[in-house]
């Protein structure tokens, strides 16, 4: 049998090995031709929903909310079941101004495609024991299709039957769970707080994303007005896709980092704060940009699929981490051997601007009905 010391030592020597920003997958295959055509708008443009309609109780000093993405699981629901019990547990037991009012999930609702069928075991049934709302934006997975179904179905026909309604009704894929469908007025769509502006866009299928230009436009736009709104309110940007990663699986989306680089620099806004799934492991980076400002860049993918996705080593050929496009950005913490879950408050400090606080959850070593507080960061905006 090894020796404790031992084993803690080979820990520390791989964590030592293991890339401390951004790396670029070697290789990458193309595919493009795995883009979808979006679904008509559910809502009116420019695709707000008020928080107020669908959330009681979001009081005007303090705003608190779950965050996770990647929750589907289709081999091991385990870990899917115990991190909803978990943050079901959390919004339960909590009170006051600290209790978390919603969850917004990062996409990858459901694995591997986005048929109805698939719904109730990796939604419906688990996310029953969650009492609050769940917004979503979609996920690569949410949004592909089964080229083998046995009933033909449109790219994202299912999300938007559960999440992109016209008003909150029963699901028929709920069967006798009581949780009825969402108003979301769009595939891509922006939440109106009291605290925040939280964006959220949809990157489609292939696997580094895409988005579209007729999003692109309607995303500086939402910017513009959310700028508008500062220092009163913060700015979350929500995608599925992840601009920056260390894994083995996907590494970094040159893709999204470009386009959301180019859309800072057109129109001279970044958000506070950017969040994302896609990748199977939790990674905080942080990025120092010219004017000396650091933004937090957030992947949040450990929610239920059962196979994580290891931060790469240092002496891994099939990735770099070369390219000019990661000046400046750090990792700062991971987590890839637990699953977990982001609780997020935004508050306003005596009238003094807002404070950002996440802190990321994992399932206890010893006990894994049980949430152990793994990091924490907190900005000022």
């Amino acid at each position: 049998m090894r020796n404790f010391v031992d084993i803690m030592e080979q820990m520390a020597l791989i964590s030592s090995l293991k890339h401390t920003g951004p790396v670029i997958k070697k290789d990458q295959p193309d595919d493009s031709y795995k883009f979808q055509p979006l679904p008509e708008p559910s809502g009116n443009y420019p695709y707000h929903l008020s928080i107020h309609d669908v959330v009681h109780g979001i009081a005007d000093d303090k705003m608190v909310f779950h965050m996770v993405g990647d929750t589907g699981s289709i081999r091991n629901p385990g870990s899917q079941r115990r991190i909803a019990a978990l943050m079901a547990a959390q919004y339960k037991v909590l009170s006051g101004a600290g209790k978390p009012k919603f969850l917004y999930h990062l996409g990858d609702v459901v694995y591997n495609y986005g048929e109805a069928q698939n719904y109730y075991e990796q939604f419906f049934e688990p996310y029953s024991l969650y009492p609050g709302p769940i917004f979503a934006i979609a996920g690569n997975h949410d949004s592909d299709v089964n080229p083998a179904a046995a009933m033909p179905y449109q790219s994202l026909d299912a999300f938007t039957t559960v999440f992109c309604d016209t008003v909150s009704r029963p699901v028929m894929l709920s069967r006798r769970i009581d949780r009825k469908s969402m108003p979301q007025p769009n595939i891509y769509w922006t939440m109106d707080t009291p605290l925040a502006t939280i964006i959220g866009l949809h990157t489609n299928v292939p696997k580094y994303g895409v988005v579209t230009r007729e999003q692109r436009e309607w995303f500086m736009e939402e910017l513009r007005s959310a700028d508008m709104q500062r220092p009163d309110k913060a700015i979350i940007l929500c995608m599925h896709h992840a601009p920056y990663s260390a894994d083995i699986n996907h590494g970094a989306s040159l893709p999204m980092i470009d386009f959301l680089e180019g859309v800072f620099e057109e129109t001279g806004i970044r958000p506070d704060i950017v969040f994302s799934g896609h990748v199977h492991n939790y990674q905080r980076f942080s990025k120092e940009y010219n004017d000396l400002t650091m933004m937090p860049y957030i992947v949040a993918g450990t929610g239920g699929f059962d196979e994580l996705h290891p931060v790469a080593l240092t002496d891994n050929t099939g990735f770099t981490a070369e390219d000019s496009r990661f000046d400046g950005v750090s990792l700062e913490y991971s987590c890839d051997t637990r699953h977990g879950f982001l609780k997020i408050a935004v508050e306003k400090i005596n009238n003094n601007g807002l404070t950002l606080t996440g802190e990321y959850y994992t399932l206890a070593d010893e006990d894994e009905n049980t949430a152990v507080l793994t990091d924490s960061f907190v900005i000022k905006i």
